[in-house]
């Protein structure tokens, strides 16, 4: 006890302390001729954080709270900028109204919550807004239809979180997948927050619906309008029929197949078997649909009907001289999903790879359906019909640039017609896929480059003027990139990949089959560059960049 006095002081009565080591003691043991300090207090011990003399005191600041209180500077309505600045500090940005939607909203919806700018609004005064169920309704309707349309999940988002940010719900979070759409909001970090989701059943090709739904996205952000405006409009874009008859529809699928089949080297009877069977094949899909068949089974029998008028006309080759393989060829073209394959690629290419994997696993099992129905039309034509069908014969091809133009053009044309697009924008995509096809043919024909770095360039100016075009028109880039795609697809490969498998040769097969998904790739990322230099050309609004999905290194 005595020496615990000596090195610590004097002890209460009855207090257990812990004896301090000598290198403690020797370590802060004042050199000789210094006094000693004088010693603490029990109850109000120093510290080297301690706030020096002439610092205002604690009465002086805030009084502490709780990390999760709203700041004072903030507001539930996201008017206010929050007092809790990001570490890089708050971008500013100036959400110009003449800038297209898509535009503004990109720049956002890949920022985190708190880092997001806020843009300048009037104050509304005692105004109460929107109930917010019903905002995340109207949120959920519009993304339902732009999914189910075919349009890309970023562009899903952006518009999910554009209407829901002109509503005042700044601290909104959507989240698109292929089937399920998602939005959470949560009005400041102690309240709780409210999320809703919808499921989306059943998909359509309305390029004329996808137009209208943009627009009305264009016209809540940018001239606010009213949730009751915004649902009355709404319902009237889902009560609109379609802008061509079922009739109109079958006439276009047979142009496209006669228009594919001049492409490859066809003639006028080529043009109208081809023409014939797709037609055919059409109506049997229309069929096997209003009987409730799955897409797959659809997808089979519409592709049969071309495929045997091309054997029939293979094996009266003694009586009828034609090129009966592109009218396989031309069938083909009607019934490849370059819709879906373009905007898997471009889903994946953005940074939604379950969105991706689910777009591409849709257009794998369509290809199998269309592989089975011509495979079974073949494989009966070759072994048991004695058809004489040669790849070789096949891959001769006049070059004829006036009649392939024009043909470009008449199956970009139908393309248009087929996705229902707005008849103001089918002379854009027509005129659009026949610069496609002029730049290939100059490229590949004459210039002699591979068929794939053709392909993709050709695929990237596409994307780059359909892009450009929706921009200044408010729009959606698909009705001008689409169908202009429609003249480089893939047709004559997997033909002639079908064929090599029909006559038991899988390695030349499995060769025009890969060559086939490298062209329909080449396709793909041509027009997602396009669009993205585009956009990185002329700028987002306010300076402020969108950022990408980061490097993953590796790991």
């Amino acid at each position: 006890m005595g020496d615990r006095q000596r090195d610590g002081g004097p002890s209460e009565p009855g207090e257990d302390r812990k004896p301090q080591s000598d290198e403690a003691r020797s370590a802060f043991t004042p050199p000789l001729g210094v006094p000693l300090p004088p010693a603490p207090e029990d109850d109000h011990p120093t510290s080297e954080f301690a706030v020096p003399e002439g610092v205002a005191g604690p009465e002086d600041r805030r009084p502490e709270g709780s990390a999760f209180t709203p700041p004072s500077g903030s507001t539930t309505q996201g008017i206010a900028f929050s007092e809790l600045t990001p570490p890089f500090g708050v971008p500013k940005v100036s959400l110009l109204k003449d800038a297209p939607w898509q535009d503004r909203m990109r720049t956002m919806v890949r920022m985190p919550v708190g880092e997001r700018p806020v843009p300048e609004r009037p104050a509304k005064g005692e105004e109460a807004g929107p109930a917010v169920p019903r905002v995340l309704d109207l949120v959920l309707r519009i993304g339902e239809l732009l999914l189910a349309g075919g349009e890309g999940a970023e562009d899903v988002e952006a518009a999910m979180y554009g209407v829901a940010h002109a509503y005042g719900l700044g601290r909104c979070e959507p989240n698109v997948t292929f089937t399920l759409l998602s939005v959470s909001y949560q009005p400041s970090l102690v309240d709780d927050p409210v999320t809703a989701s919808r499921t989306v059943r059943r998909r359509g090709t309305d390029y004329t619906r996808l137009s209208a739904v943009f627009r009305l996205v264009h016209d809540i952000t940018s001239q606010g309008l009213t949730l009751e405006e915004a649902y009355r409009r709404l319902a009237e874009i889902r009560r609109n029929r379609h802008p061509y008859p079922g009739w109109a529809l079958t006439l276009a699928a047979g142009l496209l197949a006669g228009a594919a089949s001049m492409l490859v080297g066809g003639g006028a009877v080529v043009f109208l078997a081809a023409a014939a069977g797709a037609m055919l094949g059409d109506r049997l899909a229309w069929l096997a649909s209003g009987r409730g068949l799955p897409e797959f089974y659809q997808f089979v029998v519409a592709a049969m009907p071309s495929a045997a008028i091309g054997v029939a006309l293979s094996a009266m080759s003694d009586v009828v001289h034609v090129q009966a393989s592109a009218v396989i060829t031309g069938g083909l073209f009607a019934l490849i999903p370059g819709r879906a394959l373009v905007a898997g690629v471009q889903d994946g290419l953005t940074g939604f790879y379950i969105t991706a994997s689910a777009r591409l696993l849709e257009v794998g099992y369509l290809i199998v359906g269309i592989v089975s129905g011509v495979l079974i039309v073949l494989y009966g034509g070759v072994r048991v019909g004695g058809a004489t069908l040669n790849p070789e014969a096949a891959l001769h091809r006049v070059e004829r640039p006036v009649v392939q133009i024009a043909a470009a053009m008449l199956l970009a044309f139908a393309f248009a017609v087929l996705l229902q697009q707005e008849r103001h924008t089918v002379l854009f995509a027509t005129l659009n896929g026949g610069v496609a096809w002029v730049v290939y043919g100059a490229l590949a024909d004459t210039g002699g480059l591979d068929p794939v770095p053709a392909t993709a360039i050709a695929a990237g100016l596409v994307g780059l003027f359909g892009q450009l075009l929706s921009r200044y028109q408010y729009t959606s880039a698909l009705p001008y990139v689409t169908a202009a795609i429609g003249p480089l697809l893939p047709g004559s490969a997997v033909y002639f990949a079908l064929l090599n498998f029909a006559k038991n040769e899988m390695n030349t097969g499995m060769a025009s089959l890969t060559r086939a998904a490298t062209l329909a790739l080449a396709i793909a990322i041509g027009v997602n560059l396009g669009s993205e230099a585009a956009r990185m050309f002329l700028g987002a609004p306010g300076g402020l960049a969108r950022r990408a999905a980061k490097r993953t290194r590796g790991f």
